[in-house]
Parts: structure tokens; C-alpha cells; sequence
């Protein structure tokens, strides 16, 4: 029997892909996004899609809260302003697996990462020398970690996270890892790095960057120690969204934060010349909050009301799946190559192509309407928000990327 003609294939998985969408209980929560027509946006790892609330929300913040209650709205009525930072981290908390007065939102994920990998130093046991640092981590993150080490006093090691558990030895202050690669997506296994940091006496610090909201995490069922992540990806707060700050409740009275702002005093009205650090996550904020940002985050944690991050990792692996299916059928072979472990234990919630040209691909791709991004030298990678992204999205971004290659 002939093989079935590309035509025949197409029709037969773009079929699949809208029973997949009908029978998916997901689907509905598309609604919650506000998207462009005709746009199939893969770049959620990036940038996540604008809630739908978000733009009326922060319109009531600057008309009502700003323009008629002012400075009353720090302490007065609804708005509340100054608990704000807990109260929207309290939301995020169960995305993370965290029990409520664990997170803390304001700053940047960098300006988190440098008050997390200085305050893990000092909770370390003394005499350690070493700061384990995941290799291909992000830059930022490895900018960070060798201006926290200098000022710690720490070695920075560099670790492949798949061989970090061997790395610990009792010479290890602190451990930095990304939870997923960047440019891979590549899971990295936290449950059982975090096991391995703490048998040898070390101070774990996660990266959730490319994981949080797109899967399970679990910070408190694994014993993490510190985290770190931001909210303008898979929470999909919005460009700049402040990030988190995770600090297990067991570490909070020890927490010494290398920026003691006001904000995270105990008395921060007091005006007092010496710092004495808030109890509890709070010691986790610096200086005045990004209002405006933390309320649009806080409106578009609303898109999850209702919504398991079991469901959601659930259907993640499904959509890529489908769609590395997808793309074996659609573009010739040794045109692009895979560079996203298959195996569902070790992807995150994108698909990675190692291709020619690649950035001269992404471009023509998002002038046919798929959007994904481009990253040095040679990565396509795509991003799947399953909040918004459905199976024939993915099928068409496989079928558009084949018409490219010819």
C-alpha cells in the first residue's frame, strides 16, 4: 500500500486537531485571552497573551484608585495598596505548590535572584566555598550569581544540572538551577535536585522562570529552599510584570536580605536610622511596589480561577506532542532537528528546532501569522500556553513551517 499523499496527511491531522480542540476541557478558557485574529502565538514563553480583564481593571486602578482616592489608596477601602506585594503573591503561591506567606511580588526576577542567591550564602553553614551555577542558565542568572559570589565570598562552579547531584560535596554553599533550559526546554529534575542539595547541606535556589504555570512545581512538597521567577510568561502579568520571591517559611526568621529597603522594615513608618527586618516573607520586599504592574498581575491571575496546573501540564504535553507529530509530517526530513528531549519527564512546555537560517525562518513564520521567537544561532523555539493555545494552532504552525521548507 502507497503511502498516503501530504494533502491526504494534512486533512487527516488537521481533522485530528479539531476533535482534539472539541474534546478538550481547556478549550473554553481561551475565552479568558484577548487575541488577534488569525494569529497562532507560540511566544507565551516570552510574553504571555493579555487576559481579558487586565485592560478594564487597570483602567478602575488609574481613574478611581489613583485619580479619585490618591494616596488614600495604600491603606484605605479595597484598593490597599501596601499589602498588595503578599496578597498577589498569596495568589501566585498555589501555581508554585507554596502554602500561603511564602511568596512575596515586586522587583524584577533579577533583583529577586541577587536578594535569594546572597540570602541562601548566609543561611549556608559557615566554611562552605562553593556556589554551584547551572551552565547554560540564563545570562542574567549567571551575571547575578558572580556578583552575589564576589560578595559572599563564594566560588562559582559551574554544573551541568544533569550530573549537579554529583557535584555536591560538603565544600557547596549554594546550588543555582534553572528548572527548564531556555533555548531547550529541557526539564531538569527538582525534586530530586532539591534531595541531593539538602543531603549534602546546601542551599537550593530554583529558577522557575519557563516552568511556573506551565506545569507542576511543588516548592513546598520537595522541600525547596528559595525560588525565583517571573510572572509575564506563563502567568501572563503583562510586559515588566514584577516577579516572585519564594522563601520557605522554615528559613523566613534567618532570611538576611542584601537589599533592606523600607518596605521590608518592621516598622517601615517608624523612619528609624538602623534596619530591623519584617517577619515572615515580607523581610523579601526593598522599595516602593510597581502598583500599576502588580494590579494587572493580579488581574490576569484571574485567568486561572478554577484551573489545575495538573490539567494544564496535562495538556501541554498533549499540544506538543501533537505537534512534533505534526512537524515529522509536514517539513522534509533534515531540514530541522530536535533539540527538546521527547521524553515527557524531561520537557518543559516548549518545543525547540535547530534549523538553518533560523532567524530568517522565524521572521517569514510570524509574516504567515505564527508567532514564535528566535534564539542564537540557530533555535526556533515555540512556547505552548495551554490556557489559550489549542491543537490547531499547533497544527498549523507545523503545516505553515513545512510550506517554508518547501
Amino acid at each position: 500500500m502507497s503511502e498516503p499523499t501530504l494533502s491526504a496527511r494534512a486533512e487527516a491531522l488537521s481533522a485530528r486537531a479539531g476533535a482534539l480542540d472539541a474534546a478538550d476541557p481547556l478549550a473554553k478558557l481561551r475565552d479568558r485571552f484577548t487575541l488577534p485574529d488569525g494569529v497562532v502565538y507560540l511566544d507565551g514563553n516570552s510574553l504571555g497573551a493579555l487576559p481579558a480583564g487586565v485592560a478594564a481593571r487597570l483602567a478602575e486602578v488609574v481613574t478611581e484608585q489613583w485619580g479619585a482616592r490618591l494616596i488614600r489608596s495604600w491603606t484605605e477601602g479595597e484598593a490597599n495598596w501596601w499589602n498588595a506585594p503578599e496578597r498577589v503573591g498569596d495568589r501566585v503561591a498555589p501555581l508554585l505548590g507554596a502554602a500561603p506567606g511564602q511568596v512575596v511580588v515586586g522587583d524584577s526576577t533579577s533583583v529577586n535572584l541577587f536578594k535569594a542567591l546572597v540570602g541562601a550564602a548566609r543561611l549556608a553553614a559557615p566554611g562552605r566555598a562553593e556556589m554551584l551555577v547551572d551552565a547554560a542558565t540564563f545570562p542574567t542568572d549567571g551575571y547575578i550569581a558572580e556578583s552575589a559570589a564576589r560578595m559572599t565570598g563564594l566560588r562559582v562552579v559551574p554544573v551541568d544540572p544533569a550530573r549537579a547531584a554529583e557535584a555536591m560535596t560538603a565544600d557547596t554553599a549554594v546550588v543555582l538551577l534553572n528548572h527548564a533550559d531556555y533555548r531547550t526546554g529541557r526539564l531538569h529534575d527538582l525534586p530530586a535536585l532539591t534531595a541531593a542539595a539538602r543531603a549534602a547541606g546546601a542551599v537550593i535556589v530554583w529558577d522557575l522562570c519557563h516552568t511556573a504555570g506551565a506545569l507542576p512545581v511543588d516548592l513546598d512538597a520537595h522541600g525547596v529552599d528559595l525560588a525565583v521567577g517571573c510572572s509575564y510568561k506563563y502567568l501572563n502579568g503583562g510586559p515588566g510584570a514584577p516577579a516572585y520571591l519564594y522563601i520557605a517559611a522554615r528559613h523566613q526568621a534567618a532570611f538576611d536580605s542584601p537589599l533592606p529597603g523600607w518596605n521590608g522594615h518592621a516598622e517601615p513608618f517608624a523612619m528609624t536610622p538602623s534596619y530591623e527586618a519584617a517577619p515572615g516573607v515580607v523581610r523579601g520586599r526593598v522599595g516602593t511596589p510597581d502598583i500599576l504592574s502588580l494590579l494587572a498581575l493580579e488581574a490576569a491571575l484571574d485567568a486561572w480561577d478554577g484551573v489545575a496546573v495538573e490539567d494544564v501540564r496535562a495538556k501541554s504535553l498533549a499540544l506538543t506532542d501533537f505537534f512534533l507529530e505534526c512537524v515529522a509530517a509536514y517539513v522534509p526530513d533534515g531540514r530541522v532537528e530536535l533539540v527538546t528531549p521527547t521524553g515527557h519527564g524531561q520537557r518543559a512546555s516548549q518545543v525547540s528546532l535547530r534549523t538553518e537560517n533560523a532567524a530568517e525562518v522565524m521572521r517569514e513564520l510570524i509574516s504567515r501569522g505564527v508567532i514564535g521567537d528566535f534564539r542564537a544561532p540557530d533555535i526556533l523555539r515555540f512556547g505552548f500556553t495551554p490556557l489559550y493555545v489549542g491543537f490547531a494552532d499547533a497544527e498549523r504552525a507545523a503545516r505553515t513551517l513545512g510550506h517554508i521548507f518547501g
